[in-house]
């Protein structure tokens, strides 16, 4: 596969589109730092990003969704269909992650490490990824078989995909409970872990 896949950019409507969407996360995020995820209503959201219920509504059918919608995955499966050919599947997705970081702004950031402390201390939304991650490892499997050429239902490659499903889940529960760590920092050196063979000895 070429490390220079053309992509189509996309167009002043769906980066309108893209804003708004992710104004409406961050103006709620911002109200669940300052008074809990569960004190707050889709009303509030609705007049801190001052936008319409029906605007609301359109980008998210629900409270829960502004947490769990994200545009991490795509652009990380963008990085890592970038990678050079000659890459491994655990570097290329090292890469990718490491590119789609660099890409954010601090804001960003943030909201990427309250979001997931958010979907791992609130049972309703934890209940909601672990659901989630089914299309997570499908994504996984697609990725890493149309890099190797192989099948995405190939039992190796979904033996792969759901390693890295484990990881995430050990990286993001932990780190919920102590984070004052740095997620993603955390989740790379766990796919190192990974990519040398996760061996226990030494």
């Amino acid at each position: 596969m070429s490390g220079s896949v053309e992509r189509r950019k996309p167009n002043l409507r769906e980066r309108n589109k893209a804003r708004t969407r992710a104004l409406i996360q961050h103006e709620a995020f911002e109200l669940f730092r300052r008074q809990g995820y569960a004190a707050t209503t889709v009303d509030q959201i609705v007049a801190a990003a001052d936008i319409s219920e029906s605007t609301f509504f359109r980008y998210f059918p629900t409270k829960e969704a502004v947490v769990l919608s994200d545009e991490f995955d795509p652009v990380i499966a963008a990085g890592f269909r970038a990678q050079p050919p000659q890459v491994g599947v655990v570097a290329a997705l090292r890469a990718a992650i490491r590119s789609a970081e660099k890409a954010m702004s601090a804001d960003e950031l943030a909201d990427v490490r309250f979001r997931a402390t958010l979907m791992w201390q609130v049972s309703s939304l934890r209940a909601a990824v672990l659901e989630q991650f089914t299309g997570t490892l499908d994504l996984i499997a697609e990725l890493v078989a149309e890099r190797l050429g192989r099948r995405a239902d190939d039992p190796q490659v979904r033996t792969f995909a759901g390693a890295v499903i484990g990881i995430s889940i050990a990286v993001m529960t932990g780190w919920a409970e102590a984070p004052d760590g740095d997620l993603l920092s955390s989740f790379d050196r766990a796919l190192g872990f990974l990519e040398g063979g996760l061996s226990l000895d030494g």
